[in-house]
């Protein structure tokens, strides 16, 4: 790794040098505002890209765009919401691509829902979405109210829990996924015992090693390949390895549950996925579906964590709110016997708007990029976008603008009420994504996070310390903030 810094830092020296002479004047040529600083300081800097990205966007307010530069590679950063509807829905064949370029040895990476290849991408999701249609998810939600229900106990019987909730927080996530989407440990006395995928996403070492990998594969692909780096090489044994154990596990007890195993027997049975429209076919391997079990962990249990984190921060700060939300809660539960049904957990309406106002002042996906996969046109100023040229979605920037939320360093649930949330502008609010690569996890993120809330606001209350988030921790993607302080007390 030591190696792959130099070489990274000698690669940035490269990249400044031909900013300088080829792209100097890439967007002023076009007519859009430039700013020639780009986000390599972040990779040195104590902060996330979508803070970054969202200062850009605060800086330019009458502007619907601002050019910047990744490396030597233009982007466009996008303020208009009518130009950010064509990227995402309108125009997806333009922007169908992600430009994140994998390493065709890398086995878990090359399979990810986050690849360019459209055929490919287009199969393995069309295959994929139904582990989480609206009938699954109820399938799902007693063993998930389950693990909910064991992270209360597991945070009473663990001191340590209590004084590193953001690390217990991945204990909750992790588990929840296994036992729910996988059936791992869901037959279990305790499903928070030894929960079986835990990635370490908790580790700062492992984000900043993260974060490095992914910025040779996104400004060097070539390289990174000819060095057969693998962003996620590490893992390829372990996940494999587990994901065949589980179907082998499945394949002897002949039992449905209907989750994502039963969806992996049936794809293994038909042997080759077939998409008609295309007609791309693939070949269907334990690989290739470890990759798609890798990537729930790897999109899930990090920001699933954030999202609940940070909806206790918040209320932790206002005991108004904090009040209203535990009366509803003991409602509910008192009416059910403190055993609460999926019926049960869509009653809680007050806790849907705390949490879509905790992911509108912190997405658990602060920005979005997309590649131009052809020369198109942009609608609100006639823009020519090149191909190969990205287009940034500063989710952050966008939904922390008072254009679109009025106060919005305000926590105000709300924002979300049935009254209000109609007048919400459309796509001013994505906190998941948007358009045909909208998260495939979304509904099923929203009831782990809402179901964990609810058995933890029943038996614990929060004692905050007037939280400000000056800054967030170093990521590509999200908004963390492990370091954060908040107790929880159990309530009598």
């Amino acid at each position: 790794m030591v190696f792959v810094i130099i070489l990274l830092a000698c690669c940035v020296v490269v990249v400044l040098l031909i900013m300088k002479t080829k792209n100097r004047h890439y967007w002023k040529k076009r007519g859009i505002v430039q700013v020639n600083s780009n986000a390599w300081h972040f990779m040195l800097g104590k902060c996330s890209l979508s803070e970054i990205y969202k200062h850009i966007y605060d800086s330019h307010p009458t502007q619907d765009c601002v050019g910047t530069f990744v490396g030597y590679k233009p982007v466009l950063i996008l303020k208009n919401l009518e130009d950010i509807q064509v990227v995402l829905q309108s125009d997806f064949q333009s922007f169908y691509g992600r430009g994140y370029k994998t390493n065709p040895k890398d086995t878990l990476a090359n399979n990810l829902l986050l690849i360019d290849d459209y055929a490919r991408w287009r199969l393995l999701r069309q295959k994929i979405s139904p582990v989480f249609t609206a009938t699954k998810l109820k399938n799902m939600f007693s063993i998930l109210e389950r693990c909910a229900s064991d992270f209360a106990e597991f945070i009473k019987l663990n001191p340590h829990a209590k004084e590193n909730v953001f690390e217990a927080l991945h204990t909750y996530t992790s588990a929840s996924i296994s036992a729910s989407v996988f059936g791992i440990n869901a037959e279990s006395s305790n499903t928070m015992t030894n929960p079986i995928l835990d990635f370490g996403w908790s580790s700062t070492e492992s984000v900043n090693v993260f974060n490095i990998k992914f910025a040779m594969t996104n400004i060097f692909p070539k390289l990174f390949n000819f060095l057969n780096l693998k962003t996620f090489g590490e893992h390829n044994d372990f996940v494999v390895g587990i994901l065949k154990k589980v179907l082998n596990n499945r394949r002897c007890s002949k039992e449905k549950r209907y989750d994502f195993i039963d969806t992996c027997l049936d794809l293994l049975n038909q042997e080759i996925m077939h998409d008609p429209l295309t007609g791309f076919e693939l070949k269907v391997t334990d690989e290739v579906l470890a990759a798609q079990a890798f990537s729930f962990f790897m999109a899930g249990v990090d920001t699933s964590a954030n999202v609940i984190n940070f909806a206790l921060l918040e209320l932790s700060n206002n005991p108004v709110i904090l009040n209203r939300l535990h009366n509803e809660i003991d409602t509910i539960f008192e009416n059910c016997s403190e055993k609460i049904t999926y019926k049960d957990i869509q009653k809680m309406e007050y806790l849907e708007m705390v949490i879509n106002e905790s992911m509108r002042k912190y997405p658990p996906i602060g920005l979005m990029q997309r590649m131009c996969m052809k020369d198109t046109v942009l609608p609100s100023r006639n823009i020519k976008i090149e191909k190969n040229t990205f287009v940034v979605i500063p989710i952050y920037g966008i939904q922390r603008d008072e254009k679109y939320f009025p106060k919005p360093e305000e926590f105000d649930p709300e924002r979300f009420s049935t009254e209000n949330v109609s007048k919400i502008v459309k796509l001013s609010y994505i906190p998941f994504g948007e358009g045909n690569r909208i998260c495939i996890g979304t509904r099923f993120a929203h009831l782990q996070i809402k179901t964990a809330l609810a058995w933890l606001l029943r038996r614990y209350t929060i004692k905050g310390y007037n939280y400000t988030s000056k800054c967030f921790e170093p990521n590509f993607f999200g908004l963390r903030d492990s370091k954060a302080r908040y107790d929880l007390i159990a309530r009598a």
